[in-house]
């Protein structure tokens, strides 16, 4: 059992070591540490399959400048806040509470969030409230240099 324990381990260490991370500071001063998805894999994979999300954790989806962005929501099995934000690091919208769907959800059922901006912040479901992330709210980050 211990080395199925120490194999689990090492696993989750690779698989979250190929993500750069970030992170953003909140209106209110709260801080999140985004994994960066910059890539076309990255940003396919997201965080599917997550099941549990602290809510200091979430993911930095980045494009090349501000755009009109959906997001289909399959296989997200958590509720998430979705911040779209404009290259100025304002945020432009707010999808709050996002239902989470599963492998077998019908294609009509799965909801789609659409917005304009830079960069999408993925972020447990209530956190944006929480901390004060509104329309016009400016936020604070560096993107990590590419590798």
């Amino acid at each position: 059992m211990k080395k199925f324990s120490l194999l689990l381990a090492a696993l989750c260490l690779c698989a979250c070591a190929k993500y750069q991370t970030v992170t953003i500071t909140l209106p209110d001063g709260f801080t999140i540490n985004a994994r960066v998805a910059d890539t076309p894999e990255k940003k396919e994979k997201g965080l599917m399959f997550v099941t549990h999300l602290p809510e200091n954790e979430g993911m930095l989806f980045v494009s090349d400048e501000d755009e009109l962005q959906q997001f289909w929501m399959k296989n997200t099995l958590i509720n998430l806040d979705m911040v779209f934000i404009l290259a100025d690091q304002t945020v432009s919208f707010v999808a709050e509470d996002v239902e989470h769907t599963y492998t077998y959800t019908p294609d009509y059922d799965i909801p789609r969030v659409t917005g304009f901006g830079r960069y999408v912040l993925e972020l447990p479901a209530k956190t944006a409230v929480k901390h004060g992330v509104k329309e016009g709210a400016q936020l604070a980050f560096s993107l990590p240099e590419k590798k």
